[in-house]
């Protein structure tokens, strides 16, 4: 049952290629940024979209990341100096302070953005039947979640200290 159940996961997962990645032409939410196929993502999947409709999308889409990309662009290289510096550096604490500040903002910016995204492919794109399955789809991925949690908690895998026995 427990093979059963992760190879549907995985045929899921990989099958599963949102509307928003699609409509993107590649996988995720841009460049650099890796998204994550779950949430308002996959409640897309089933819709029926339009051709309009995924170019709104992709349109919706490649605003939102032309608006993140300097931001990004400034932590990529604010991570590669920090990671240039040796650990004895006098200022390599500071560095690390500043670097996670960064990756914060950013990462706060991006979820923002998110929401932002997904509340306007809703409002905007999304006919009233596709309001409604949207909705639907989000309630079985989450309930499909749920069940998966559940399934973990009761079918925990082997731990690695008995394994080394």
């Amino acid at each position: 049952m427990r093979k059963s159940i992760t190879l549907s996961l995985i045929l899921s997962a990989a099958i599963g290629v949102s509307a928003l990645a699609f409509a993107q032409g590649g996988p995720g939410f841009g460049p650099g940024m890796h998204g994550h196929h779950g949430g308002a993502e996959m409640a897309l999947r089933g819709l029926n979209l339009t051709d309009a409709q995924k170019a709104q999308i992709k349109q919706i889409v490649q605003q939102s990341f032309a608006s993140l990309k300097s931001q990004g662009q400034a932590v990529h290289q604010q991570r590669e100096a920090f990671e240039a510096l040796s650990p004895n550096a006098s200022n390599y604490q500071s560095a690390a302070a500043s670097l996670a500040q960064a990756e914060a903002n950013f990462t706060s910016a991006r979820i923002t953005a998110r929401a932002a995204v997904t509340a306007q492919i809703y409002n905007t794109v999304l006919t009233s039947a596709q309001q409604s399955q949207y909705t639907s789809n989000k309630a079985a991925a989450q309930a499909r979640k749920a069940q998966w949690q559940q399934f973990k908690a009761e079918h925990p895998l082997p731990s690695s200290a008995s394994s080394a026995q």
